[in-house]
């Protein structure tokens, strides 16, 4: 019986046990696409929606949305473990890691404020589009984004190759009688 054309070749493989690994743990509250907000942040979203102090896209990320999926210079455990390091420090803690929130609302002063702060301006919405703020703040996502892309193919990377952690999911503690 031959195989499926689509899971033919090892970099198929590798998507295919990304996405696996990506969809078999259910995602912890605490994990972070971006820095959640401190005073100066808040201080700075009027700044942000006239596009006078926008956040920089770190370069790696952006490299990223180009292809996600790049297996060169992967050749060993330890080289997924080095990448995985980096996207880490770019966006934070990994979902396999993430404490949980036990059901608590995940409420942020930060957050909070920059809502409070940002409906002060009338038309914002607008603004930020005009000025260019709402632009920047999709290119920054889309950033994050790849990187967090990345960051999980990484990881089903490799589990395919028998790595162990972190190249790899961390394996999730079993509650006791199971």
């Amino acid at each position: 019986m031959m195989e499926p054309a689509m899971c033919s070749s090892m970099p198929h493989r590798a998507a295919a046990l990304a996405l696996l690994a990506a969809l078999a743990s259910p995602a912890p509250l605490a994990a972070q696409v971006m820095p959640e907000p401190d005073a100066t942040e808040v201080a700075k979203t009027p700044l942000r929606d006239f596009n006078i102090d926008a956040r920089d896209i770190p370069e790696k990320l952006m490299a990223l949305q180009t292809n996600p999926y790049d297996t060169a210079g992967l050749a060993t455990c330890k080289a997924i473990i080095t990448e995985i390091a980096e996207l880490d420090q770019l966006l934070g803690t990994d979902y396999d890691i993430a404490s949980e929130t036990d059901g608590k609302p995940d409420i942020s002063a930060g957050r909070i404020g920059q809502k409070v702060e940002g409906s002060v301006i009338p038309f914002r919405g607008i603004l930020r589009e005009v000025t260019g703020a709402a632009g920047h703040e999709r290119n920054l996502r889309a950033a994050y984004t790849a990187g967090m892309v990345r960051r999980g193919f990484l990881k089903g990377l490799g589990l395919g190759r028998g790595c162990k952690y972190p190249a790899r999911p961390k394996p999730q503690s079993q509650p006791k009688g199971k």
